[in-house]
């Protein structure tokens, strides 16, 4: 779980990125003295590093839609690479029932 001090600066961040200002250590310090809080000091700066370049509202906007978003970005496969997937799964579900017929609690040999 996280720490006190880590969930301080977190909401920082959130705060100065909700009002769409940089995201700097020094500004999440400010922050925090400001709602009194006290945290280790390589905090702010961690996350101000962590967060350096990234939009953290499109972050957060996007957080369950990573999975979906990532064949868009890719574009569109081949055909033939489709087709070899398709075959490659069909040889994966004929593996699958060979051995299921070997669990079935006796053998040839028994």
């Amino acid at each position: 779980m996280a720490s006190k001090d880590e969930l301080s600066c977190v909401y920082a961040a959130l705060i100065l990125a909700d009002d769409q200002v940089a995201i700097t250590g020094e500004k999440i310090q400010t922050v925090l003295k400001a709602a009194g809080v006290n945290v280790e000091p390589y905090w702010p700066g961690l996350f101000a590093r962590a967060l350096e370049g990234v939009n953290v509202k499109e972050l957060i906007t996007n957080v369950g839609s990573s999975s979906g978003s990532a064949p868009a970005a890719g574009g569109a496969a081949p055909a033939g690479g489709a087709a070899e997937e398709k075959k490659e799964e069909k040889k994966e579900e004929k593996e699958e029932s060979e051995e299921s017929d070997d669990d079935m609690g006796f053998g040839l040999f028994d």
